[in-house]
């Protein structure tokens, strides 16, 4: 059996990686859009404000593009191991056995966040609009989409989130206009009052975000274009796409400030949708909260079947298992995860102990020694 010395694979296996399936530089960026988007425009406007008070909405930009130095460190990895993903670079790099706890360890954070955000369609939904509807139907709804969404493949999910984007942007704009004539003058000053220490703090609370995006871009690796031209528009799209996603939710955080002032806004977490309840785009159309809680829904998906793709792949490069049968195990702990939080404010809490406490440390430190130990050994074979 003739073994690829690169990877470790047969050759038979690394012909098929060759004709599975690949997105374009496009879909890319409308991906890695829609993933970095995901849920964050409802919560991000009382997690920056309780940090960094009225300037709040300073420190939404800066806290996402921390995630473009480490985005570019993953294409530098794609580009010298064409087709694998970061969990099988780093079996190459680290060797077998610490690849594989990585590996895990990848499996575990994934799968337990993408479990967790599940639980939030239900949370949600039931808190808002459908209070007599069963937890579990909503949850079972949530899932089949996004297991749809996986069995069908990464190229229809890059071209459902090409669809879903864009309606996430006009919703949040027309949210952001329809609020200006509810504006409260003087709630943004003074400006910087507190210096720019609270800045600081609010961008540490905004980093996580960006370090999901790169988890799923360690799987996702493998599906990129590896042509020399392909991967310069890669790396524009990733520059657009942070700072576009950036831009909006710092729209976002600024018209609930402005619209509820510094201490309302802390208490709403989920403003955006306390702000759609007294919209209204005619006489006959006040209360748009519905419109806003189906795009919601179309981004969560998005957000839950990235993990879940993550998950998938972990399964796939540490312990080899694919196939339907691993798809819906996987469905099934998800399941499990989100029915342990059926309370809003205990699954809130949840969430962000994971992003601060799992994903922010593993991805940062994760990406960062692999990317340097990738340098180090392509200088020493050279």
């Amino acid at each position: 059996m003739d073994i690829d010395p690169l990877g470790g694979c047969t050759l038979e296996e690394e012909k098929e990686r060759v004709t599975m399936e690949r997105i374009s530089t496009h879909q890319f960026m409308t991906l890695e859009a829609a993933v970095l988007m995901g849920t964050t425009f409802l919560p991000v406007a009382s997690i920056v404000t309780s940090a960094s008070g009225r300037d709040g909405w300073m420190s939404v930009l800066p806290g996402l593009a921390v995630g473009i130095p480490y985005s570019l460190m993953v294409l530098s990895l794609v580009e010298q191991y064409p087709s694998k993903n970061l969990l099988e670079i780093s079996k190459i790099v680290f060797g077998k056995w610490i690849g594989k706890i990585i590996g895990l360890i990848y499996i575990l954070i994934t799968g337990y966040f993408g479990g967790l955000l599940l639980g939030q369609v239900g949370n949600m939904y039931q808190v808002s609009i459908m209070p007599l509807v069963p937890i579990s139907v909503l949850y079972l709804g949530g899932l089949l989409i996004v297991l749809y969404l996986v069995i069908s493949g990464i190229e229809v999910f890059a071209r459902f989130s090409e669809v879903i984007l864009p309606m996430i942007f006009i919703a949040l704009l027309l949210n952001i206009g329809l609020s200006i004539p509810r504006i409260e003058q003087g709630e943004l000053l003074p400006i910087l009052s507190e210096g720019l220490q609270p800045l600081f703090f609010g961008g540490m609370k905004i980093v996580p975000f960006a370090m999901q995006f790169i988890l799923f871009l360690a799987g996702l690796a493998a599906f990129l274009p590896t042509g020399k031209q392909e991967l310069g528009q890669l790396k524009t799209g990733i520059w657009r796409a942070f700072f576009l996603v950036g831009i909006l939710n710092t729209l976002v955080v600024l018209i609930q400030i402005i619209v509820f002032g510094p201490t309302e806004t802390i208490r709403l977490v989920y403003g955006l949708l306390e702000l759609g309840k007294y919209l209204e785009i005619s006489r006959t159309a006040a209360g748009i909260e519905s419109l806003f809680l189906g795009v919601w829904l179309g981004a969560l998906v998005i957000k839950i079947s990235a993990f879940f793709f993550a998950v998938i792949w972990g399964l796939e490069s540490v312990f080899s298992w694919k196939g339907l049968k691993w798809n819906f195990a996987v469905g099934i702990v998800f399941l499990g995860i989100a029915f342990r939080f059926t309370r809003g404010p205990s699954l809130v809490m949840e969430i962000g102990l994971v992003e601060r406490y799992l994903i922010l440390p593993f991805a940062s430190v994760w990406i960062l020694v692999l990317w340097g130990a990738a340098q180090w050994k392509k200088g020493a074979d050279v």
